[in-house]
C-alpha cells in the first residue's frame, strides 16, 4: 500500500511538473520580464489572492457557522496559493499567459509565509485550533518546489530555444499534462469512498463552499476593471484569485481528521474544485466572447482552445515584419491595443499586406 501511494504521488508530481513546465516554456522571456515590471497587475493579484479570498473564507465560515471539520478545511482552501491549473485556463482561453506564469511564481513563493499566517489568524478566530501544527509541511514544500523549479526550467528552455515551434510544442505538452492531471485527479477522488455522500448534504454546505470562489471572481473583476487593467490582464488576475490549490486542503484533512469528520472534510476540496472548474469555464468563455482575451471572439471554440495566440502573434510578426530586432521590439510595443489584444492587430496587418 505504501509503495502504491508513493507511485500515485510520483505520477501526480510528474504531471504537475509537465503542466507548469509546458505553460512556462510557452511564454516569451521578454514578455515575462515585462510582466515582472507590471506592478499594478502583480500587486492587485497578490492582494486578491492573499487578502481578499482568505477573508471571504473567514466570513463564510462564521456566517454559516460551519461544522469544525468543514470550516477548517475551507479556511485551508481559501488560504492556499493558486492552483497550477490557473496557467492552463489562461493558456486554453488565451488570457495573458505571461502574467499568469509570473503571478503563479510570485504567489507560490509568498505562500510559504502567507499561508500559515492566514491560517493562524482565521482559524484561531473561528475555532481556536492549531491548524499550523497539523499541516503536512513536507508535502506542501515538495509541491511548491515542483512549481518553482518547473517555472524556472520552462523559462530557461524558452530563452535558450527561442523559436515559435518550440513554444507551440511546449504549449501542447502543457495542455496534454493538464488534461491528464484532470483525469488523474478525478480517478483518485472517485476511488476514495469518503466522497460517496458528497451529494447528500445540507444546502448550507454547497452554498458556503462555493461562495468564496464565486464572490472572489466577482470582486476580482470589479477591482481590476476599476484599476483599468488591460482586459486579458483582468481575466488572468481574476482566474489567479479564485483558482486554489485544493490538494493542500486534502492533505490537511487527511492529517487532521478521522472517521465522519474526515468524510465531511474531504468533501470541501472536492466540491470547491468542481465549482472553480465550472465557474471559471463559464467565465473564460464569456470573457472570450466579450473580447477580453487575445483570441478573436468570432473564431470557433475548438480553434481558440487549441491555439496559443501569444505564440501566433510572435510568428506573424517575424514573418510579416523583416526588420532589425530592436526595431521589431519597438513595433511590437506600439502595436499593443489598449485592451492588450495584440492578435487582432496582427490579423489586421496581415489583411492590409495582402491587399
Amino acid at each position: 500500500m505504501a509503495v502504491g501511494n508513493a507511485l500515485i504521488e510520483l505520477a501526480g508530481n510528474i504531471l504537475l511538473f509537465a503542466l507548469v513546465f509546458g505553460m512556462s516554456a510557452t511564454v516569451d522571456v521578454d514578455a515575462m520580464k515585462a510582466q515582472v515590471r507590471n506592478k499594478k497587475a502583480i500587486m492587485t493579484g497578490i492582494f486578491l489572492q492573499f487578502v481578499v479570498l482568505p477573508f471571504l473564507g473567514f466570513l463564510v465560515v462564521n456566517i454559516f457557522d460551519l461544522d469544525h471539520s468543514i470550516g477548517i478545511t475551507l479556511l485551508v482552501v481559501t488560504s492556499s496559493p493558486g492552483g497550477s491549473y490557473s496557467n492552463w485556463w489562461c493558456s486554453m482561453f488565451n488570457a495573458d499567459l505571461a502574467l499568469s506564469v509570473t503571478m503563479t511564481a510570485i504567489s507560490t513563493i509568498l505562500s510559504v509565509f502567507a499561508l500559515p499566517v492566514n491560517l493562524l489568524l482565521y482559524a484561531k478566530f473561528s475555532y481556536d485550533d492549531d491548524v499550523i501544527g497539523s499541516l503536512d509541511w513536507t508535502s506542501l514544500f515538495v509541491a511548491l518546489a515542483i512549481v518553482i523549479s518547473a517555472i524556472g526550467m520552462g523559462l530557461f528552455c524558452s530563452a535558450k530555444r527561442g523559436t515559435p515551434e518550440f513554444n507551440v510544442f511546449a504549449n501542447k505538452l502543457g495542455n496534454f499534462a493538464g488534461i491528464a492531471l484532470v483525469v488523474f485527479s478525478a480517478t483518485m477522488t472517485s476511488t476514495g469512498g469518503e466522497n460517496s455522500k458528497i451529494w447528500e448534504r445540507d444546502w448550507e454546505f454547497y452554498v458556503a463552499t462555493a461562495l468564496p470562489c464565486v464572490l472572489g471572481l466577482v470582486i476580482a473583476n470589479i477591482i481590476t476593471s476599476g484599476l483599468q487593467l488591460k482586459k486579458p490582464e483582468r481575466v488572468t488576475t481574476s482566474v489567479e484569485c479564485c483558482y486554489q490549490n485544493v490538494g493542500i486542503a486534502t492533505s490537511v484533512a487527511l492529517t487532521m481528521f478521522e472517521g465522519d469528520e474526515l468524510s465531511l472534510a474531504m468533501g470541501v476540496p472536492f466540491f470547491y474544485g468542481a465549482v472553480e472548474a465550472a465557474v471559471l469555464g463559464v467565465y473564460c468563455i464569456g470573457a472570450w466572447k466579450a473580447g477580453w482575451t487575445k483570441a478573436p471572439k468570432d473564431e470557433s471554440f475548438w480553434t481558440v482552445i487549441s491555439t496559443s495566440y501569444e505564440v501566433q502573434a510572435q510568428q506573424d510578426t517575424e514573418q510579416k515584419v523583416d526588420i532589425a530586432p530592436t526595431d521589431k521590439a519597438e513595433i511590437q510595443k506600439e502595436s499593443v491595443l489598449p485592451d492588450g489584444n495584440v492578435t487582432h492587430h496582427y490579423f489586421e496587418m496581415g489583411k492590409a499586406a495582402s491587399k
